[in-house]
């Protein structure tokens, strides 16, 4: 549920993000668009320029006006006609042959006054003076279009960059505003399918109202959630069985298995026999030690993957437990040829973790006994114990043959009995490990494999203090 929530926030920053480079690329494509409008239809030509150039051409000449070939063809190029009205008369006393039929051919002071400002019949009208009157440039009725009402207040004018950058905000903000209340509910209808996801990553169950934008996606998470239970609960329902029958076989063996390795110990010391068949019957009793230890391992182990065996849990002293485990093998009277030597530091006393003790023993007991089951030619093995700020490392190596690159870094990846896999004809280096490092990650620590600095097998247990 944390991460949900954290989520909505950051679902919302992403929002905000996307919204903001909307608006900064609209502004600029918006501005781009329009340099590029006004470039293109800016023209260099200017038709109060023109007036004033065809007025200047304009020549009198034994009492009448006229002007040069190349720029009537100019007026002709632009669709363009002249008139001249005279200063005095107000009368036109000179024109294009082009002239439109409506134009007038007299003049108020008014009539000059609006022409100069605006239109003609309708035609934009353009003026430049000429020697004894006023020069008339006309276009085309959709050619130009003149605005020449317009007066503006100057602090109008000197406050423009700032009204501007004002109504643009306040047009970004009401963008903004529109744009997180439409998508206000769509932040509501996503909150429960982040829910239910995070849920169905805990493994709890999920039960969304199938409505709204995302109904479809909350039916499949709905449907989802009761396919994990179901499976869930059926695999919770063959580990059971799976536990409770690996307990009842452990028990169904021990007794004959008991019987076994009683009449196998009498045969063992009996007078009567031979020494080869007292011999045989050692051999009985030994290989059915093993198979009882074996069956004792195979139940731990099951308990331990099934969380079945509870974990006794309060301040121990590590260095304290890992002697206590040594002086106990060593007074099963192990062979000479599997020495155990202490390499902890003397300045070392105590090393305190929480722990499960009987555990944690059955852990060591087990590493000091793979030492001895895969070195028949004997080996020298190594305990010790070290603290690293807030762990607790406890060390069981030997000098014997050790194991291969390969051998390692499976025993480090690859798990063992508990979890089915393919691979049933490759040999497993046994219950031992597996068991040491369920009970390690029962006490929250790691175990690390490795090779040994002696030239044989090492393992660490790193457990939390």
């Amino acid at each position: 549920m944390v991460i949900c929530m954290k989520s909505i926030p950051k679902l919302i920053r992403r929002f905000a993000g996307i919204m903001t480079l909307s608006i900064i690329l609209l502004v600029i494509l918006n501005i781009a668009f329009f340099a590029i409008a006004f470039v293109r239809n800016a023209s260099t030509f200017s038709p109060w320029d023109m007036a004033d150039h065809v007025a200047a051409a304009l020549e009198l000449t034994d009492g009448s006006y006229s002007i040069s070939d190349d720029v009537m063809a100019k007026l002709i190029e632009e669709k363009a006609w002249a008139f001249l009205i005279d200063n005095d008369t107000r009368q036109v006393v000179w024109r294009t042959d082009n002239l439109p039929g409506s134009i007038p051919m007299q003049y108020t002071l008014s009539d000059i006054a609006q022409l100069t400002r605006s239109y003609v019949d309708g035609y934009p009208t353009f003026t430049g003076e000429a020697k004894n009157g006023l020069l008339v440039l006309g276009f085309p009725k959709d050619r130009f279009w003149k605005h020449t009402r317009a007066s503006w207040d100057y602090s109008f004018i000197a406050n423009l960059p700032k009204n501007t950058m004002i109504i643009l905000t306040v047009n970004i903000v009401l963008i903004f505003l529109i744009y997180i209340a439409v998508d206000s509910k769509l932040l509501r209808s996503i909150r429960p399918i982040t829910n239910g996801i995070q849920n169905l990553s805990d493994g709890s169950p999920v039960c969304m109202k199938e409505k709204g934008v995302f109904s479809e996606l909350a039916e499949k998470i709905n449907k989802t959630s009761e396919i994990l239970q179901m499976q869930a609960e059926q695999l919770r329902k063959k580990e059971t069985a799976r536990a409770n029958w690996v307990a009842g076989v452990s028990h169904d063996i021990r007794t004959p298995l008991s019987m076994i390795m009683g009449y196998a110990g009498q045969l063992e010391n009996s007078k009567n026999l031979s020494e080869m068949e007292r011999k045989k019957a050692a051999v009985i009793v030994r290989q059915s030690s093993r198979m009882k230890d074996l069956i004792n391992d195979l139940n731990l182990a099951s308990k331990l993957e099934y969380d079945m065996q509870p974990l006794v849990m309060k301040q121990e002293n590590a260095i304290s437990i890992v002697r206590q485990v040594i002086v106990d093998f060593l007074n099963t009277n192990i062979e000479d040829k599997f020495p155990i030597e202490w390499k902890t530091a003397d300045t070392l006393s105590a090393c305190y973790i929480n722990a499960d003790k009987d555990l944690l023993k059955r852990a060591i007991s087990n590493l000091i006994q793979n030492s001895i089951n895969h070195n028949e030619n004997g080996c020298v093995i190594y305990a010790s114990v070290d603290e690293d700020n807030n762990t607790c490392k406890i060390c069981m190596e030997d000098n014997g043959i050790g194991a291969s690159d390969e051998q390692i870094e499976r025993l480090n990846n690859t798990p063992h009995y508990m979890i089915c896999d393919t691979n049933t004809t490759e040999q497993r280096h046994g219950l031992g490990l597996l068991i040491v490092k369920q009970i390690i990650k029962g006490h929250n620590g790691e175990i690390l494999i490795g090779h040994s600095e002696y030239g044989g097998f090492k393992t660490v247990l790193i457990i939390p203090k």
